[in-house]
């Protein structure tokens, strides 16, 4: 039987997450039955002043598959990302699935993501992406959507990706294959963590596949991504080939 353990960052989440976590122990349940597998749940919390992570501690006593790691003083979405994949590292997981807070990454989609009905095997990365046929975006304003595929087709031709979507964070990881990765040497933290952990995958011979989802804007809560965060990411693919 597969060990999955789904993973979210969290800071200032504490409107969306547990609406969030109802529906994915409803949906894991279903999922769990289909393919044999356990679930467990880990929320990575940047020290949230909402509250977010007390509101996990309190949750956990009551639901012993959900564990929170603190992070005092520690920021980045890309960090709390790779801290998540050290704990499935440590704690012997098959698979780690890594999905945001807000909804904009929908339970809906975990049984795709989870190759539900597929007879092939799964890839060692399958991305939930929204530049594939059926996938897409709900909410985006014409701005955001241009700089998402600009970004995107500037990471595929400079790390030489083979996917569609390299910046999406919803995705499920061989831990196997993330065993095989040296984290020292991961330079981005934020938003360009993404395509830099998909390129040092393609190193050491990871297997890629998508599935469409559709990534719906936060109905909760403000957006993280910003002009900055997006030009950052450019100049980190700029330095990671070289």
């Amino acid at each position: 039987m597969s060990k999955y353990l789904i993973a979210i960052a969290t800071y200032n989440e504490r409107e969306s997450l547990p609406g969030l976590v109802d529906a994915l122990l409803q949906e894991t349940d279903q999922i769990a039955e289909a393919i044999g597998a356990t679930f467990d749940f880990l929320i990575v919390d940047d020290d949230s002043p909402d509250g977010t992570g007390q509101w996990c501690d309190e949750f956990a006593t009551k639901e012993p598959r959900l564990k929170c790691l603190h992070r005092i003083g520690e920021k980045g979405l890309g960090s709390a990302v790779m801290a998540a994949m050290r704990y499935a590292i440590e704690h012997e997981y098959d698979r780690m699935i890594n999905m945001d807070a807000d909804f904009s990454h929908h339970p809906r989609h975990l049984p795709a993501l989870c190759g539900v009905g597929d007879m092939a095997p799964l890839a060692d990365v399958v991305i939930g992406s929204r530049y594939v046929k059926g996938g897409g975006t709900v909410g985006w304003s014409l701005i955001r959507k241009a700089m998402s595929r600009c970004i995107n087709a500037f990471a595929r031709w400079r790390l030489w990706l083979p996917v569609h979507d390299t910046s999406g964070s919803f995705r499920n990881y061989s831990v196997e294959k993330l065993r095989q990765i040296d984290f020292s040497r991961v330079q981005a933290n934020g938003y360009a963590f993404f395509e830099e952990i998909l390129w040092r995958l393609r190193l050491v011979g990871s297997t890629m596949s998508e599935v469409p989802i559709l990534f719906e804007d936060r109905q909760l809560g403000k957006s993280k991504m910003n002009l900055k965060e997006s030009l950052r990411a450019v100049l980190t693919l700029l330095g990671l080939r070289r």
